[in-house]
C-alpha cells in the first residue's frame, strides 16, 4: 500500500470515529433529556398529588357542602325549603310535633311501642302530626346514616304521606333498626332493602333512584337545620310538643314511652 493510500485510510478512519463519537454524544444527550423530563414529570405529579390532597382535606364534607345548596323538596311538604311536614286529616284541630333522629335507639323504642297508637290517632282525626327530622347522632361518630335515612324518608314522602309513615315505622322496627354504634343507614342499598318491605315502595324505581341519586340530600340538611333552630326548647329525641309545650311523662322530662303514658299526656294536651 502506498503512503498516500495509507494516509487516506487513516484520515477516513479518524473521520468515521469522530462521526461515531458525535452520534454517541447526541444519544447520551437525548437520554439525559428523557431522564430529566421524567424526573420533572414525577416531581410535578407528586406536587400535584400533594396539592390535590391539600384541596381535598380543605374541601367541606359532602353533606356539609349541601347546607347552602339548592333544595329539591319532596311532594307533600310546605314552608321554606319544604321543611314543614304535616300529616293528618284537615279537620284535626291540633298538631303533635314529633322530633326524631333516624339512628336514635330511644326513637326506635318509642315507635315500636307507641307508633301504632300515634298512627291510629292520626287516622281517626284526633290530631295531625308534624315531623321534624334530626341528624345530631351523626355528629357523635362522624356518621352519615341519620342524614342519609332522612333523605330516604324525603323520597318516601314524595311518594305519599302513607308511604312516609310506613317507611319510618319500618326503619325503626326491631328487625331493621341498627345498633346506634352501627351506621348501617349510610348504605343506600340497605335503605332500599328496608323500603322493599313497604308495599307502596317495593320495587318503586322512582323512589330507589331518588335514594341512590341523593335527590333529597339537600332537603335533609335543611330539615336538620329546622331541628337545630327549633323554638320549642327541644335538644334531644324523641320529643313531643303540642300547644307549644313539651309533652313529658315524668319529672326528668322524658317523652312518654308507653301507650298509657302517651294517651295520658296527649289526652291532657288535646283538652288544653
Amino acid at each position: 500500500m502506498s503512503k498516500r493510500n495509507s494516509q487516506t485510510a487513516k484520515t477516513a478512519a479518524r473521520e468515521r470515529l469522530r462521526e461515531e463519537r458525535e452520534r454517541q454524544a447526541k444519544r447520551d444527550k437525548a437520554r439525559r433529556q428523557v431522564v430529566v423530563a421524567a424526573s420533572v414529570v414525577a416531581v410535578l405529579a407528586a406536587a400535584g398529588g400533594i396539592g390535590y390532597a391539600v384541596v381535598q382535606m380543605n374541601k367541606p364534607g359532602y353533606w356539609e357542602g349541601l347546607k347552602d345548596a339548592k333544595v329539591t323538596a319532596p311532594a307533600n311538604t310546605t314552608g321554606a325549603k319544604g321543611t314543614t311536614v304535616v300529616i293528618g286529616k284537615a279537620g284535626a284541630k291540633k298538631t303533635l310535633k314529633l322530633y326524631e333522629d333516624s339512628r336514635c335507639p330511644v326513637c326506635a323504642q318509642f315507635e315500636q311501642t307507641v307508633g301504632a297508637t300515634v298512627k291510629k290517632d292520626v287516622d281517626d282525626g284526633k290530631f295531625k302530626i308534624q315531623y321534624i327530622g334530626a341528624t345530631f347522632i351523626d355528629n357523635h361518630d362522624n356518621g352519615v346514616g341519620s342524614k342519609n335515612a332522612l333523605s330516604a324518608l324525603g323520597a318516601a314522602l314524595n311518594v305519599g304521606p302513607e308511604a312516609f309513615l310506613e317507611y319510618k315505622s319500618a326503619l325503626y322496627s326491631a328487625k331493621w333498626h341498627p345498633d346506634e354504634q352501627t351506621d348501617k343507614f349510610k348504605d343506600d342499598s340497605y335503605l332500599i332493602k328496608v323500603a322493599d318491605t313497604v308495599p307502596t315502595l317495593k320495587g318503586n324505581t322512582k323512589f330507589q333512584s331518588a335514594v341512590r341519586n341523593g335527590t333529597y340530600d339537600a332537603w335533609a340538611m335543611a330539615m336538620s337545620k329546622t331541628f337545630d333552630d327549633n323554638k320549642d326548647g327541644v335538644a334531644g329525641t324523641p320529643s313531643l310538643v303540642m300547644n307549644g309545650k313539651k309533652l313529658t311523662a315524668d319529672a326528668q322530662g322524658n317523652a312518654p314511652m308507653t301507650v298509657e303514658q302517651f294517651n295520658t299526656v296527649v289526652g291532657a294536651a288535646l283538652k288544653g
